[in-house]
């Protein structure tokens, strides 16, 4: 029977409980310093220990999944902690397209396949000296917005780059990408296309909450002029959204173009869960500035079903368990390659 694993982190309770309500086993690989947090949860069968998650590279750990004839779900720590290369050389199924998170992690990448879904995207500022209004600097990857600042000029970016530094949360030679900052409401669009209907889903929305940029808006202007600490927009957790429904015919569109343009860069697809990031201006105009190629943490505020999702499932139908059941339909009528890779 096929069996459903992941990382101990970011969104594994979700993913693992979704799993255990579709029927399928359960496995997690979990860092030793996390085993007594995820004793805890009676829905995961098989826990198997390392001292870094790299070890899911190791033939012994490829071996135990291997032999539960596992699908792994992937996830932002993941790409967060190991290389495009190393996460397509995993030799076990991996749910959804392992090939488009290589697209994810690099921004270049990223915001190529962005333009040809047509999204509209903040302007790029190709080098510090060119920086003349507000711009965001961010890491390449998934980095949780750790590490990121804003600046208006390219002594304010030097001068931020060079704090980040010398507190080690950036390195030395880390490549940085530096886009117009794009104001508004900020909303995450959460989606699901599954390769064997050939349709896609709107799952639903959520807002991230970021230390400590958030706070800075409760200081008195006087006293954020004083504060010499660059701002971190490390995401701490996540809210709920429910978007105007005149805006949802876009939302639709939007993801739509998304599916359609990774069908012709990086086949088979962006198959399986994503998100589009951004922003609605003054006028409900969305701009994209990130894209996600698999599940977000956003959606582990809809563990019993999101708003949208209640409008096409007739029961409460987390992320998690929306991949496993397409894992289960597709194992059924043996068209597991469809959903995997």
């Amino acid at each position: 029977m096929t069996s459903v694993a992941t990382l101990g982190s970011h969104c594994s309770l979700q993913v693992l409980k979704g799993a255990k309500d579709e029927g399928l086993q359960t496995i997690l690989v979990c860092e030793k310093k996390r085993e007594k947090l995820y004793r805890r949860f009676s829905f995961i069968d098989e826990i198997i220990l390392v001292d870094s998650f790299s070890e899911i590279l190791d033939k012994k750990c490829q071996l135990v999944l291997e032999q539960n004839d596992a699908v792994i779900i992937p996830h932002g720590t993941l790409i967060a902690q190991m290389t495009s290369e190393q996460i397509e050389s995993i030799s076990i199924p991996i749910f959804g397209n392992k090939w488009i998170l290589r697209w994810e992690s690099d921004r270049g990448m990223k915001e190529k396949l962005m333009r040809e879904a047509n999204l509209p995207v903040p302007t790029p500022v190709e080098n510090p000296s060119d920086i003349d209004r507000l711009v965001i600097v961010k890491r390449q990857g998934a980095a949780g917005g750790k590490g990121y600042f804003l600046a208006a000029s390219e002594n304010d970016y030097n001068a931020k780059r060079n704090q980040l530094i010398s507190q080690g949360i950036i390195s030395k030679d880390e490549p940085l990408y530096i886009q117009e900052y794009a104001a508004g409401v900020l909303a995450y669009l959460q989606f699901f296309y599954s390769p064997i209907k050939e349709e896609l889903e709107f799952f639903g929305v959520d807002q991230r909450h970021e230390s400590d940029i958030e706070g800075l808006a409760r200081i008195p202007s006087e006293q954020q002029l004083k504060n010499t600490k660059v701002p971190s927009f490390n995401v701490i957790g996540n809210s709920p959204l429910v978007l105007r429904e005149s805006l949802l015919d876009q939302v639709y569109t939007m993801g739509e173009n998304f599916v359609d343009a990774a069908k012709r860069f990086v086949s088979p697809g962006m198959n399986g869960p994503f998100c589009i990031e951004g922003v609605y201006d003054e006028n409900a105009k969305f701009t994209s500035f990130e894209f996600s190629a698999r599940i977000v943490a956003g959606t582990n505020i809809y563990m019993d079903g999101s708003p949208y999702y209640s409008l096409l499932y007739n029961e409460p139908m987390s992320m998690g368990k929306r991949i496993a059941r397409e894992i289960k339909i597709a194992d059924k009528s043996k068209q597991l390659d469809k959903v995997t890779t």
